[in-house]
């Protein structure tokens, strides 16, 4: 079975620093697959590559069979690609309601059909819907991080591109988003997933890569992960 999404030996510099040394994975239909390690291993490096935010100096990225990684960054949404960012990246000066609307720009389908997500998005997230004339940048951080969450699924995501979903949050958020996360994917959405929080994260996914220093240096089962040596004692605490 041919990958949604296939990296193959992508490497990308910035300037004379090669932060990505020739990574490879890949993401089937259906799953979520996380990549985890240290701050500053490539993880979102990965992610704006994907995004078409980076342009590799080598390798490919191909999804569905097709190369996209000289394709520009909103022609990637077009396709179904939607990254919610690394620091949330709402609209702070916008209302919620804004946001939300900002997320589905790119749709072709009825007015019906995008209220219909609206709803459905209400449902995952009940904070976001009752404060949907709120200036976003008064929302407090899990908050945000839902609204950002929120804005993505409005594009209807083949593919939904997670950047360390839980940071900076309370222990008690950080439970709420990764369930939603769960939920997401439960309904039909392959997610991609980058995190810190390398517990949390492998255990929601049904595979993880770990990155070190632009390069993937361990994988396997998200339960398998969890209990290999190397993965506690590097990020797991022992």
């Amino acid at each position: 079975m041919s990958a949604l999404l296939d990296v193959k030996n992508v490497r990308v510099k910035y300037g004379n620093i090669e932060a990505l040394k020739g990574i490879s994975f890949t993401v089937q239909s259906g799953e979520i697959i996380s990549l985890i390690g240290a701050n500053g291993a490539g993880k979102s490096t990965t992610l704006r590559t994907i995004s078409g935010l980076l342009t590799p100096v080598s390798g490919e990225v191909v999804w569905q069979g097709k190369p996209i990684h000289h394709m520009k960054p909103h022609d990637i949404v077009k396709l179904g690609l939607l990254q919610s960012p690394e620091g949330r990246g709402i609209f702070a000066n916008l209302s919620v309601l804004e946001n939300l609307e900002m997320g589905a720009y790119t749709r072709k389908d009825s007015k019906e059909a995008i209220t219909k997500d609206l709803e459905n998005v209400y449902l995952l997230f009940p904070r976001i819907k009752e404060r949907l004339r709120q200036q976003a940048g008064t929302l407090s951080g899990g908050e945000q991080q839902m609204l950002a969450i929120s804005r993505a699924l409005m594009g209807r995501p083949k593919l939904l591109l997670l950047d360390e979903p839980s940071l900076g949050l309370a222990p008690q958020i950080v439970e709420t988003i990764f369930s939603i996360i769960k939920k997401i994917n439960s309904e039909g959405t392959t997610i991609l997933l980058v995190e810190q929080n390398a517990f949390q994260a492998l255990k929601i996914s049904h595979r993880g890569y770990v990155v070190e220093t632009g390069e993937i240096v361990l994988s396997g089962k998200g339960s398998d992960l969890l209990v290999d040596p190397k993965v506690r004692e590097a990020y797991l605490g022992g």
